[in-house]
């Protein structure tokens, strides 16, 4: 067991994404990921989905998650739950940061394009 101080999410290179590995592998976890990320708005997550569940907590803003032709909005105190394998992508469509924490049943995550492609996360986790 130990304690992590937490850092606020950094730019990545994905355009409007700022994102912070909480809590993985390089912890010491062998089934669990947990990622903080800041949208700002207009920007969004690229399509993909991953080899393990994902439940994805909203902190702050306003999102919409797409997935399998569907469209569900979301805010502040809400929970998006991500069965394994569902391609989704995750929209800010409020005026200000969506803050978001990601809860997944692996580590690393794995993650894919819509093609099956793997997409290179440009963070640990």
């Amino acid at each position: 067991m130990h304690v992590i101080e937490q850092q606020r999410p950094q730019a990545t290179p994905i355009p409007g994404v700022e994102h912070a590995t909480w809590a993985g592998r390089a912890d010491g976890l062998s089934q669990l990921s947990l990622w903080r990320q800041t949208l700002a708005p207009s920007a969004a997550t690229p399509p993909h989905g991953h080899d393990c569940d994902e439940v994805v907590l909203c902190i702050a803003g306003e999102g919409e998650v797409h997935s399998e032709g569907r469209v569900q909005r979301f805010g502040a105190d809400t929970t998006v739950v991500l069965p394994r394998g569902r391609l989704h992508q995750i929209f800010n469509v409020g005026s200000v940061p969506l803050e978001i924490l990601g809860i997944f049943a692996a580590t690393p995550v794995a993650t894919q394009l819509p093609d099956g492609q793997a997409l290179e996360l440009p963070w640990r986790s």
